[in-house]
């Protein structure tokens, strides 16, 4: 089966090794293009490494790129990590068609941040889904789905890359399994239990120290790494990227105001929020790199009565 390989960076460089290190029939590669200046994407180089064809179109509206990729006659294409659209008509050409990897449960949580948004939504749980793409935005037909838990203490950084991003990449090949066999199922998404949110960017990623330590938990673990929970501190932006919740147990003696520091020493500072208080352990100022909490507070002198907003 000859399969073409599209994507981009870590995950898609993942895919591209594992279908060649079982000798699968890998005959070219579609990567994202790079911004001037950067450096070549991994799996662009992997690619090459491999002595593969690259492909590097900035769209795929186009007939003349829909040639382009006809001529390599493919009988599937393995699609893991792509952002650009890529519409029907691309996506129909290999005679087997196309399957892509979303880190999510479809129809639920369609979109661009699906790790993000269920850590901060309070799911216990989430997953990944390989599925047949079309127009819509998430909206193919299921072929198989893993899941995975989302405890207590787990960030973006470790649902991702602990866990759905090495279970992506087995996915991938158990439904390249499947297609090879005539057995991969084309299972409807059940629209009535469809989901979609925007990108988690730094508007959706300030800290309302008013709201429950719950609420603040779940945003910061589930912006750790990216976007990054943000508060200000002196007019300044300060990210946080780890806190202990310290729940009260009577919110009315919880002391101080929303948003105050009331704690501060070697091992982080501690804040007022609705209904208890976060230990805020790490932390990362506008003009530096991530540090301790702790060493944060010792630089910045900060005293118990100053307030995050």
């Amino acid at each position: 089966m000859r399969i073409v390989v599209h994507g981009q960076q870590a995950f898609g460089k993942a895919v591209i090794d594992a279908l060649l290190k079982r000798g699968e029939n890998v005959i070219a590669v579609y990567v994202a293009p790079e911004k001037e200046g950067a450096r070549a994407d991994p799996l662009k180089e992997a690619a090459l490494a491999a002595k593969l064809p690259v492909y590097q179109p900035a769209s795929y509206r186009k007939p003349e790129v829909w040639d382009e990729f006809r001529a390599l006659k493919p009988d599937l294409q393995v699609m893991a990590f792509v952002t650009l659209f890529v519409p029907t008509e691309f996506l129909n050409i290999p005679s087997k068609g196309s399957i892509q990897y979303h880190p999510s449960l479809l129809p639920k949580y369609r979109g661009p941040s699906a790790i993000n948004w269920p850590i901060i939504q309070g799911e216990s749980e989430t997953g990944l889904s390989i599925f047949w793409p079309d127009n819509g935005l998430d909206t193919g037909d299921v072929l198989l789905q893993k899941e995975t838990p989302i405890g207590p203490n787990d960030t973006l950084g470790s649902v991702y890359f602990d866990r759905l991003f090495p279970l992506g990449v087995e996915a991938i090949l158990e439904a390249v399994d499947l297609v090879k066999a005539a057995k991969a199922p084309r299972i409807k998404q059940d629209e009535s239990k469809a989901t979609y949110e925007g990108r988690c960017g730094p508007d959706n990623a300030r800290i309302d120290w008013g709201k429950p330590w719950q609420q603040i938990d779940r945003l910061i673990r589930g912006c750790n790494p990216a976007p990054g929970a943000w508060t200000m501190l002196d007019g300044k932006t300060l990210k946080i990227f780890e806190a202990k919740p310290l729940p009260a147990k009577d919110p009315k003696g919880i002391g101080g105001k929303m948003g105050e520091i009331v704690e501060s020493g070697s091992d982080g500072f501690t804040v007022v929020c609705a209904d208890g208080r976060m230990k805020v352990l790490r932390v990362q100022p506008s003009d530096g790199p991530k540090i301790p909490a702790g060493e944060f507070a010792g630089d910045a002198k900060l005293t118990p009565g100053k307030r995050l907003s």
